[in-house]
């Protein structure tokens, strides 16, 4: 051990400068030392910097980022364009894998159409991974940073380590996570972090050359995310969604959540604010959700729930947004637009930048530019790549990179290392015929099981492929899961039994369709966040159908005339609240059917419950016919 001991730290002594030599080494912690010196001597990069999260370092970074090419200065003062390859655009599946021991099998990649990773034996892919990093840094500067996940100083706070190569991807996690560096002295050798090691690899203009040996391995057993030959952030910001799998894993074997979730503040009567988080599929409202004008936001994407003195407690995993900037305009998204075209910090990928300075993206405000530079190089109208394909003027995956704290609707609470209380939990999907827009369950198990673990989303013609075809994605978390499906239902239905205050839980739809039209505005999904913040308090009544408990007419009507300054008419209630019994019965027979022959081990109270919400539909199709009216359902309290 001695031996083990004297060789790392002369690594770190021959390959480091004193000074960040000096700021790694005021970290007590062996083990980290030997993990950075390991990589250091493995990756052979020219040079280390050791970073400690400073303002200063910080700004180093940010401008290498810059002088390398990396990124790009715009018009506006602290707005960068980054460009990825044209082949490096999105997280890449394909070559994306958990690394289990020899025989485990999680059993996901027949009930997942999205981003379910793959697996890998986990020796053969730590010898793959580790023969592509042998010198991959040769030439380049490794850079080491510190990161938190969760608030600094906490209970849910989860220390991290990054070693990259890229001032981009070190740039792009310095808006996204709070500095770590603090953490990690203050927790010396109890620290149990979350490492990342990523490589760019070689690169030709800029961006990563060697895509086809483009490799993200996620070491479930030792907690580690391994990315090289890759730029593109969905595969390089590994404290993202490829943490998310490690805190998943992490999280099932000491009793909290980490869930694909939003928390935001609802404001009530009197200056109350009710905290929801909300689990919501690709292209269902997530975002738009989040960032209601109004209200608070606390986190657009990754939640921590822990039980604190009987109740739920949440924080937000990460302090920035890194997401799709396809669509965003002013109407839409007044709070965010205003911060796209303000002075601060931004980093833009693949936009099409003008020759101002300025950037267009598809959705933006405006007429589409007839030239400007994306990630294929000069762009104008009707331009072709080498397969025949027109190029857009953005790519559809193009992002925007920020720091919350732009955000003029941002929740101070977001940094309360006690997290914030959470009332309500949130399941929406995009549903053209079946659940109401908004409608709260019976009780935790019949939310969980109904709501939660039965959540579809409807593919869009334009998007995701043929329209009408239902995903099956429980929780909004099925792509990211990292043990079995059976065995997350089950840790959400047992955390419900310990809690003494449970949040209610509610479904949300913004999609519901007659005669193909939408029956709901966007704008109608502040009137159901009103309504929730309402139920969560028991200050309006509701009425109990078969599958859970909707609004009255006269509350709605009162909610759209103060949120909204609109008449909601009865006719309009009707319509859209509405029972279909026959789509239901339908969606009863899809989720049990996938539960019976795809899930091994499914708790029992799955196949409960949907059994008790068909016999009660099948009670009410006998009284009243398929399609019933919500009036003809009881008030309770």
């Amino acid at each position: 051990m001695a031996e083990k001991t004297t060789s790392y730290l002369d690594i770190l002594r021959q390959r480091l400068s004193k000074e960040n030599l000096d700021k790694l080494l005021s970290i007590d912690n062996p083990a980290l030392h030997e993990f950075v010196a390991r990589y250091v001597e493995h990756c052979n990069p020219d040079d280390v910097f050791v970073s400690t999260g400073s303002e200063e370092e910080q700004r180093f970074i940010r401008e290498e980022a810059i002088r390398c090419g990396e990124e790009r200065r715009l018009a506006i003062e602290g707005h960068t364009v980054h460009f990825d390859g044209y082949y490096d655009q999105a997280r890449d599946r394909k070559n994306t894998r958990l690394l289990l021991p020899k025989g485990i099998d999680l059993g996901l990649s027949a009930l997942a159409a999205g981003e379910s990773l793959g697996q890998l034996e986990r020796d053969a892919g730590l010898k793959e991974i580790h023969a592509l990093l042998k010198d991959i840094m040769k030439g380049h500067r490794l850079y080491v940073l510190f990161f938190c996940l969760g608030p600094t100083n906490s209970d849910f706070s989860i220390p991290c380590l990054q070693l990259t190569d890229s001032p981009y991807v070190a740039h792009s996690e310095n808006l996204l996570y709070r500095q770590g560096y603090s953490e990690f002295r203050r927790l010396g050798r109890k620290a149990r972090f979350f490492k990342f090691v990523h490589s760019e690899g070689e690169l030709v203009n800029g961006v990563s050359k060697n895509i086809d040996k483009r490799r993200i391995y996620v070491d479930l057993s030792d907690e580690t995310v391994y990315s090289v030959n890759t730029q593109y952030g969905g595969n390089t910001i590994g404290l993202k969604k490829l943490a998310m799998r490690l805190a998943i894993k992490r999280a099932s074997e000491e009793g909290w959540l980490t869930e694909h979730m939003f928390i935001m503040g609802v404001h009530g009567p009197g200056g109350r604010l009710t905290y929801f988080t909300g689990a919501f599929p690709s292209l269902c409202g997530k975002t738009s959700t989040s960032m209601m004008r109004g209200e608070k936001i606390v986190g657009d994407d990754i939640a921590y729930l822990k039980i604190k003195n009987g109740g739920v407690r949440a924080v937000n995993v990460e302090y920035g947004m890194f997401g799709i900037i396809q669509g965003v305009n002013s109407k839409d998204d007044p709070i965010l637009w205003k911060a796209l075209h303000s002075p601060g910090e931004i980093i833009f990928s693949n936009v099409l930048v003008l020759e101002d300075g300025s950037v267009y993206w598809i959705g933006h405000d405006g007429e589409v530019p007839k030239r400007g530079i994306n990630h294929s190089g000069e762009w104008f109208p009707g331009k072709k790549d080498a397969e025949g394909n027109e190029i857009p003027p953005s790519h559809k995956n193009a992002r925007l990179t920020l720091n919350m704290k732009l955000l003029e609707n941002l929740d101070p609470r977001i940094d309360d290392p006690e997290g914030v209380e959470v009332s309500g939990i949130i399941y929406g999907g995009r549903d053209s015929d079946t659940c109401v827009p908004v409608e709260e369950a019976f009780h935790w198990v019949h939310g969980i099981v109904t709501k939660g673990a039965s959540l579809e989303s409807e593919a869009t013609a334009a998007v995701l492929g043929k329209e009408g075809t239902r995903e099956f994605n429980p929780m909004a978390n099925l792509d990211f899961l990292s043990i079995p499906l059976a065995k997350y239902i089950e840790i959400n239905l047992n955390f419900g039994t310990r809690l003494q205050r449970p949040p209610k839980i509610f479904s949300v739809n913004y999609f519901l369709k007659e005669g193909g039209q939408y029956l709901t505005d966007k704008l109608y999904k502040a009137v159901w966040l009103k309504w929730m913040e309402l139920r969560c308090h028991d200050e309006v009544k509701a009425r109990k159908t078969p599958t859970g408990l909707i609004p009255l007419y006269e509350d709605l009507k009162g909610l759209f005339k103060q949120v909204l300054k609109i008449d909601y008419t009865r006719e309009d209630y009707l319509k859209q609240f509405k029972l279909r019994i026959p789509e239901h019965l339908a969606k009863i027979d899809r989720i049990l059917k996938i539960y019976s022959t795809k899930v091994p081990n499914t708790p029992k109270e799955v196949f409960v419950e949907l059994e008790n919400q068909r016999r009660r539909l099948l009670q009410t199709r006998e009284k009243y016919g398929d399609y019933v009216s919500p009036e003809n359902f009881e008030i309770v309290a």
